[in-house]
């Protein structure tokens, strides 16, 4: 080492928060979902981490990333390094956010406020479901959350009054989800006792007895504090109770749904308009011309057509097909390099799911914004390993000889 060169193996001053002692084995996404595993009821751990049938999509999600490889570039200046990220014009502090999920807060106390607050927290979105038990209005002025995921009906005037009610709470997002006309077949589920309404059988309440840090720490704090949760935003007004010994969960028409009605809610939606589901370059161009600002390619996370080409893998031509048009990606993301990945393919953003929904089911708020981070620090160690300093230069990466 030469005179006056600083010593390459000196330690910062500069330590990180020091984590608290319950999070620090938590290394990777990954960690949620096995800690999960051990404090969730087994119906439970089941809908949130199942997909349908044989899991055959569900697999080729996390699968399909791996097969894809990275070409690096090195001797590069990556010491100014950046992962924000505009979407719709708005500056986001990272390239990736919480993915809609339901029954958010049966799996984690108050799930779809936490979410939503450890987003924005973290600089990101969070989107409320439409299958949430959490009434919309109170994940938009808790979490102050503007993104609302909804299963839309196909009758006018159900649209027109959910839509009424998404207004008045301040949201101003809308993604509609495409690809549900029919339940999946989720035989999963059945084998583990989860319905919905759920169904008080001598399973799920051995289950509950077994996972007594669930009950009380969830379901039963929970009741305690609100009552009986119930389905609260399939449409303008409450759904059923989330336990019920005769009630079915209703039916909302989806298979009437077409692109004549997303055109109608176009007219009537003063917001941002999205489409999720689309795997197909042809619905891609389709929801374009009915004025739609923007898509998530998706497959439902493996939890509708099992088979179903990955989000992943549909990317590159769907980005060909609209290129001028804002694309954003949900699906089997684990990592930061599958961050990267998608945007190198051509996602404009993308989404992650079941990961942020485990951290919050073991660790609540706290749990969420280490998951954050973690992915974050994957992401900014990744671009220098790269020879990048922002998430779009991928694209540079996507090119390179």
């Amino acid at each position: 080492m030469r005179h006056g060169e600083p010593n390459p193996i000196s330690i910062s001053r500069h330590k990180a928060p020091r984590l608290p002692a319950r999070l620090r084995p938590m290394l990777s996404l990954a960690d949620f979902e096995r800690r999960a595993e051990r404090h969730l009821p087994k119906s439970i751990f089941g809908y949130v981490s199942g997909g349908v049938q044989d899991d055959l999509s569900l697999n080729d999600n996390i699968a399909a990333f791996r097969r894809i490889t990275l070409r690096p570039r090195i001797l590069r200046n990556v010491a100014q390094r950046s992962l924000e990220t505009t979407l719709f014009g708005q500056t986001l502090g990272l390239p990736f956010g919480i993915a809609p999920m339901g029954f958010s807060a049966l799996a984690a106390y108050d799930g779809d406020v936490v979410l939503g607050r450890a987003a924005r927290a973290a600089g990101s979105i969070a989107i409320c479901s439409a299958a949430s038990l959490t009434p919309l209005e109170r994940v938009a002025a808790e979490a102050e959350s503007r993104w609302f995921q909804a299963y839309i009906p196909g009758d006018r005037a159900r649209i027109s009054g959910l839509l009424d009610r998404l207004r008045r709470a301040g949201f101003d997002h809308l993604v509609v989800t495409g690809d549900v006309p029919v339940a999946g077949n989720r035989e999963n589920n059945a084998r583990n006792g989860f319905d919905a309404p759920l169904r008080f059988t001598p399973r799920l309440i051995w289950q509950g007895v077994t996972h007594p840090r669930w009950v009380l720490g969830t379901l039963g704090r929970e009741m305690a504090r609100r009552g009986m949760p119930h389905f609260e935003n399939m449409e303008s007004v409450q759904g059923p109770p989330l336990f019920s010994r005769d009630l079915v969960r209703s039916k909302i028409g989806r298979e009437e749904l077409d692109w004549d009605d997303l055109r109608y809610i176009r007219d009537i939606w003063p917001g941002r308009l999205v489409v999720k589901g689309v795997l197909h370059p042809d619905d891609a161009r389709i929801a374009q011309d009915c004025g739609c600002d923007g898509i998530i390619v998706s497959n439902h996370g493996g939890r509708q057509l099992d088979g179903a080409i990955t989000a992943i893998d549909a990317l590159p031509l769907i980005r060909a097909a609209v290129p001028d048009m804002t694309v954003m990606l949900d699906g089997g993301i684990r990592r930061g390099s599958d961050v990267l990945k998608a945007m190198m393919l051509g996602a404009d953003f993308t989404f992650v799911g079941r990961p942020f929904l485990f951290a919050a089911a073991c660790f609540g708020e706290a749990g969420v914004a280490h998951a954050f981070a973690l992915l974050r620090d994957e992401i900014d160690r990744d671009m220098a390993l790269l020879g990048i300093t922002t998430p779009m230069q991928m694209r540079e990466v996507a090119g390179a000889g």
